[in-house]
This record gives structure tokens, sequence and C-alpha cells, in this order.
């Protein structure tokens, strides 16, 4: 154990030790020089000198990524992210620098074109292996860095800067470009122009059918993140620069229908929400993700859960607070000037029954009736008025239909009530 301590305090400094190795890669040693990156780095964080066991890996996997020894500059760039968490090194932009140059430490390798004989296919052969080991590598190491952020100071989700460089890696270098991953990055990301720009260039060289499915995708998980604003953010920079290529939008119904759903959001409206996902189910089928979007959608917005029925016994329970403002109501009443009018009132003080009608994704429509006695006095309340106060109570509920006490007929709707 003394032995053990002793070599550990007679550590030379990092700086000579990083003169040392990138030496031995220069000189094209590469495995041996991984090993001593590793063993060394290890024993600078096992003394507590995390800053300079960071230090020794950085440099390494910059000069092996330098050397085109990716999954060693990889290996290296992890075991950085890996000190850092040991180190409990909190999340700000000096580090965040020190980990964008390591991700740009890795190529950017075009994949060959125009293959005319068997030597081309061969090259292409093993571009398209190279470009699998850079994009894993480049993964491994940005996706644990992204991890490490969100638990040191970044958002939960992980820093929206290091959300932006994978999705820029995964689409510029992937053999073949999985644009839901690469998507499902750039929402979690702050770069809507960088987005759209990704987008235009993808719309450019993919199949019939993929671009509206792309922009469709990439909206509803702006969305299902409740990020309406960079969801309209980012049609805009759509419009903006395919007008500046002199091209449009896909004329389809799916993105005919995503332009309507920004609408309705905008616009908070849960009925015409239901109204567009069944007018476009067809062009919304074409993708088995949208279906369970739109109900994450729908969660975020409207608070419409999406498994299982709503917590009706929760909502009853927050009704009771209102029996405390009951008076305070009733008096708010009193002073409208529908009061004064010549239109018959109606007597509540025995109480009502409210037809609510409840939306989920596991039935259509769940109608619940129940008594409610709220007043403790006799109160001359509008038909009218009393649906409304309940639908400001109630944003929940689709309708909400007093059935006077004494009524044999069936609750009518809001709307034609309001009429």
């Amino acid at each position: 154990m003394s032995r053990s301590r002793g070599r550990r305090g007679e550590l030379p400094p990092s700086q000579e030790t990083i003169e040392k190795l990138e030496k031995m890669v220069d000189a094209c040693n590469f495995y041996e020089a991984q090993q001593m990156y590793k063993s060394l780095s290890a024993r600078y964080a096992a003394s507590e000198k995390h800053a300079e066991a960071l230090d020794i890996l950085q440099s390494g996997a910059l000069i092996q990524l330098k050397h085109g020894q990716i999954t060693c500059g990889a290996e290296l760039a992890v075991l950085f992210v890996e000190t850092l968490v040991k180190g409990k090194y909190s999340y700000n932009e000096e580090t965040l620098d020190r980990v964008r140059k390591m991700y740009e430490g890795f190529p950017n390798i075009p994949i060959p074109e125009h293959l005319d004989d068997d030597d081309d296919m061969q090259k292409l052969s093993e571009a398209l292996v190279a470009a699998k080991v850079r994009v894993e590598g480049c993964l491994s190491f940005l996706r644990a860095a992204i991890k490490w952020s969100s638990e040191f100071g970044a958002p939960k989700t992980g820093s929206p800067q290091l959300h932006n460089m994978l999705a820029e890696y995964l689409y510029s270098e992937s053999p073949e470009v999985d644009m839901t991953k690469v998507s499902s990055h750039f929402v979690r990301g702050n770069d809507p122009e960088k987005f759209a720009s990704v987008l235009v260039n993808f719309m450019g060289k993919c199949y019939p059918g993929e671009d509206d499915m792309a922009i469709a995708r990439a909206v509803m998980l702006y969305l299902s993140q409740g990020n309406l604003r960079d969801a309209n953010n980012l049609m805009d920079e759509l419009n903006k620069q395919l007008e500046h290529k002199q091209l449009e939008l896909p004329d389809s119904d799916l993105i005919q229908f995503i332009k309507y759903l920004l609408q309705a959001l905008e616009r908070d409206s849960f009925p015409l929400f239901k109204i567009l996902r069944q007018k476009y189910k067809t062009s919304i089928d074409r993708e088995s993700l949208f279906d369970g979007l739109l109900d994450e959608i729908a969660e975020k917005f409207y608070g419409i859960r999406r498994s299982g029925l709503p917590d009706i016994f929760g909502d009853l329970l927050r009704f009771q607070q209102y029996d405390n403002n009951i008076n305070v109501y009733q008096k708010q009443l009193n002073k409208k000037s529908h009061m004064q009018s010549s239109a018959p009132p109606y007597d509540v003080s025995a109480g009502f029954i409210a037809k609510v009608v409840f939306h989920s994704s596991a039935t259509n429509q769940l109608a619940v009736s129940f008594p409610f006695f709220l007043f403790s006095e006799s109160v001359h309340v509008h038909f009218q008025m009393d649906c409304l106060f309940w639908m400001r109570k109630c944003p929940k509920f689709e309708r909400v239909s007093p059935l006077l006490a004494g009524d044999k007929d069936e609750p009518k709707s809001l709307s034609s009530v309001a009429k």
C-alpha cells in the first residue's frame, strides 16, 4: 500500500506526460499510446488530480482523432466525460468548449459517389464501414456528455448545444440517415434555423413522400415537448429558406394538417384539435409515431391524459374548493347587468346535475353525471351564465350542461344554450 502511494505521489507534471505520449502517437505507436493514456489518466484521477487527468485525456483524444484513430479517440473522449463526472465538474461554457473541441476533432468525410467499377464498389464498402465507426464513436461520446450535462447544471434533457452537435453529426455522417433520431436531438437543441436548413437539404435528396413526413415529424416533436414557439419558428424559417431557393413546402394533406394544428394550439381550441385528428386521420396514419405524438401534444396543451381515464375524483376534490368562494361568486353575479333583464330567472337553490364529457385516448367519450349542491341559498342565475362559469372552472371538460332540479329533459349542449 505504501509503495502504491509512493508511486502516485511521484506523478510527473501533466504537460510532461502529454508531450511524451504525443511523441508515441506521432511515431504511429497508436495502441501502446492508447494504453498509456488510459492507465496514466486513471492514476492522476485516483490521486484526486482530475484537472491533470482531463488535460491528458483531451490531448489524447484530439491527437488520436487527428491521426484517424477514431475508435481510440472516441474511447478517450468518453473517458474525459467520465472524469468530469468523477470530479463533479459543473456544466459551464469553459467545459462545453472543451467538449466542442473534441467533437470538432471527429472527421467529416463524404461518402464517394459516381461509382463505375468493382474498385469503386470496394471503396464504397470501406467508406461505409468507416462512416459507421465515426458515427458510433461520436454518438457514444456526445451521449455521455449530454448525460453529464443534465446531471451537473444543464437543463434536465441535457445541454441544447450538445444536442445540436449530435444532430448535425448524425445527419452529415450517417451512411443511412435516420431523420427521426436527427429530429429528436434538434428539438432538444436551441437552433431551429439550423434544423430548418437540414430539412431543406433533406427535401432535396429524399425519396418522394418523405419530405412532408420529415417536416410534420419535426413540428410534432417540438409540440410534444410543449414548445409551440420553436415549432412556429421552424415553419417560418423553412418558408424563408425555401423562398430563397425559389421552392415551396410540399403540397400535401399532411402539411395542411400541420398548419391547422399550429393554429388550433395558438387558439387553445381542443374541439378543433379533435376535429383535425379525425379529418386528417389518413395522413396521420402514414407514420405510427404521429398518433403517439399527438397524444403527448394533447396532454401538454390540454391536460388530456394519454392512458386510462381522467382523474375524475381528483377533479371532484378540487371542486370542493369552489364552495368556499361561492358567496363571492354570488355577489359578482348580482352585479351583472343581466340580473336586471326581464328574462325569467332559474332557481338553482336545490342544486343541479352537471353532465361532464371527458375525453381520453382509451375511449372516445365518457359521460359522467353527478349532483352539485354548491349554493347555500337561493340564487337567481341565468342558465347560460352558469354554464360559462363551469366551463371556466373546468378547462379539461368539453362542456358542462346543468340540468335544473325538476327538469325532465336531457341537458343541452353549451353551444345551443349560448345562442
